[in-house]
């Protein structure tokens, strides 16, 4: 076993071995006996020493006040790890590191970098089949007991194999093929083949106490785990709000990777059903900040002059994040959604540039990737490293992936408008065996085509309301519906829709989770955050993402996910929506910001995290 030392922090530090590399990690001490802090994908981790803190966050940072902010829709249920169920406000916006600590920490200055919380070290086996981590003595929960192997045991096997739970730990962790206790202090993760990463991402666990769900986990809606992390639920309101707040028994506040976090001694979620009244809130100083992500409020619904002067702030934060893909979904298990020709009709009818222009004040840009807005993002032809990475499987891929530019979106014409689109898309089709009768669309079969979009947002009806009007002049059918919540969760988790709108989630550094969004298996099991909404099942496809188990540098994880990028494009599974490359914030002029940004970040999170209260 070669063991990586990641806490505690203030104890000394060693430089690793010169030309040291465990996988695509530079953190192998075998032969010379020392340690580093934090791991960092194909690098040196940059907070590595273990000394400092993060440099987006102020150590020095005061204590107090209170937070409260705004949260649309309403909950249903306390345990966020369930899969059905509205999630608690707060959990969902903040993710683990709130109410529950993980075995480690993501840096937001780096692609991939990892640092120990509730993990003291960590062991990777020589043949990679198994991980150990040693946890730390001080970690507890917020009923005072000790963080202990058993919990970690706990959590991961309620999350991975209990029917309850939400699939997503099921596809991330898939490799894993137990957990052992091997004591009170250590936990042992035994895989059934090596995979890159899988060491690195079991530290993303949120670890919760074996005590939490004493009537078991399905029969525990109205449960929140026990958690270890640095705020704690005071009290809550159906339909009207929540409250956390800040533990001064925190175990890890005076960790350096938990200076200057976590500031806000009481964090408060309003419950909002209706948009409008949302931001009515906000500029009655009910609400103290929100992410705007309507290009209609940011460029109306604050231009008062009387709100700047009481102290309402606008300000755009630039970020580095992979923004993945928003876009229409298109249900492959369904026809006519099965023929890619007719997928790629549909792509070229969206006019994007008249709906940015019309509906989004020209806020906003496509996107053209997966991994839009990163350096994972395929480009015209496959370059040497995309070669090595498709050419075996040639014969399972169409020759345009190779013989022809990776698809970007269609550009409308500002002077012609979207008919010439419209024109090749009628060509498409009819290569693709459809015919016109009387102005319709006529399938193989004899049936005019008709589609459905099934949305629960008001402004995703909106938008599509141009696009229907420009498939009509292809004669397709499309019908708009409109549904609450409830009835949008149930049919997808039935697969019962045609077209939806759907985020592709990614982050700086992809891996197991591409298998929940992809894979053949994840086709067919009901979808969690990150689900295969699209039904993609190709031999080749899943091929490609076992390479995301084995890789042995950064650069041979960029030709990859460039690689799988080329290949899900040249299918034309979603027809890309739009995305911003700034955060948008609205905030009343009350709170102290870091002075510097972080590169990989949410709006929200970073605020809550990091902002404190003027004094």
């Amino acid at each position: 076993m070669k063991t990586i030392n990641l806490m505690p922090l203030h104890q000394l530090i060693f430089k690793p071995c010169k030309n040291a590399l465990l996988g695509v990690f530079a953190l192998i001490w075998a032969t010379c006996a020392q340690a580093e802090y934090g791991l960092a994908m194909g690098g040196t981790a940059k907070y590595g020493d273990g000394k400092q803190g993060f440099a987006y966050a102020n150590p020095n940072a005061p204590k107090g006040g209170s937070l409260v902010m705004g949260s649309l829709g309403d909950f249903n249920t306390l345990n966020p790890y369930l899969l059905k169920g509205d999630k608690l406000p707060g959990l969902a916006e903040l993710g683990d590191n709130f109410v529950f600590d993980t075995l480690m920490v993501e840096s937001w200055d780096e692609p991939f970098a990892m640092y120990g919380l509730l993990a003291s070290d960590i062991a990777l086996a020589a043949d990679k089949l198994s991980v150990t981590f040693t946890l730390n003595p001080q970690a507890r929960f917020q009923n005072g007991d000790a963080v202990l192997a058993k919990d970690v045991v706990y959590t991961f096997n309620t999350l991975f194999k209990d029917e309850a739970a939400t699939p997503l730990y099921r596809f991330y962790y898939a490799d894993v093929k137990r957990v052992v206790a091997v004591d009170a202090q250590r936990v042992r993760f035994e895989f059934a083949k090596p995979n890159a990463e899988l060491h690195l991402i079991l530290g993303q666990i949120p670890i919760f106490s074996h005590k939490s769900f004493p009537l078991g986990f399905a029969k525990s809606a109205n449960v929140l785990p026990i958690g270890s992390g640095p705020y704690r639920l005071a009290r809550y309101e159906f339909g009207q709000l929540v409250e956390y707040q800040r533990r001064p028994d925190y175990w890890a506040q005076n960790l350096p990777i938990r200076k200057g976090f976590w500031n806000f001694d009481q964090v408060r979620f309003k419950v909002y059903r209706d948009p409008t009244a949302f931001t009515e809130a906000l500029k009655a100083g009910k609400i103290d900040l929100t992410y705007e992500n309507s290009a209609k409020n940011w460029s109306r619904a604050y231009a008062n002059p009387s709100l700047a002067k009481r102290g309402l702030q606008m300000q755009s934060f630039a970020h580095k994040n992979n923004a993945g893909l928003q876009g229409y979904a298109l249900n492959t298990r369904r026809a006519p959604l099965n023929d890619v020709k007719f997928r790629q009709a549909l792509s070229l009818s969206f006019d994007f540039e008249t709906i940015n222009q019309q509906m989004f004040y020209g806020l906003y840009k496509r996107p053209y990737s997966y991994f839009t807005n990163s350096e994972l993002a395929a480009e015209g032809m496959p370059s040497k490293a995309e070669l090595a990475v498709l050419n075996p499987l040639r014969g399972q891929l169409p020759a345009r992936v190779f013989e022809q530019a990776v698809p970007m979106p269609a550009k409308v014409s500002p002077q012609l408008g979207v008919r010439p689109n419209l024109l090749q898309a009628r060509t498409l089709l009819l290569q693709a065996g459809y015919r016109y009768q009387n102005g319709r669309l006529i399938d193989k079969q004899g049936r005019p085509v008709s589609l459905e979009y099934l949305t629960n947002g008001k402004s995703h009806e909106r938008a599509a309301g141009k696009w229907q009007r420009d498939l009509a002049k292809l004669g397709i059918n499309l019908k708009i519906r409109l549904v609450d919540s409830a009835i949008y969760q149930k049919r997808l988790q039935a697969f019962d829709y045609d077209i939806i709108t759907h985020v592709y989630a990614q982050s700086q550094s992809p891996g197991n989770e591409q298998m929940e969004m992809h894979s053949c298996a994840s086709a067919k099991t009901p979808p969690s955050r990150n689900g295969n909404m699209v039904g993609s099942c190709e031999p080749a496809i899943d091929a490609l993402l076992k390479r995301f188990e084995h890789f042995e540098s950064r650069e041979e994880l960029i030709a990859v996910s460039q690689s799988l990028d080329r290949v899900l494009r040249h299918q034309y599974y979603v027809i890309p929506q739009w995305y911003s490359d700034e955060w948008r914030m609205v905030y009343w002029n009350k709170f102290e910001q870091p002075k510097t940004l972080p590169l990989y970040y949410g709006p929200t999170t970073w605020a809550l995290m990091t902002w404190w209260q003027q004094h």
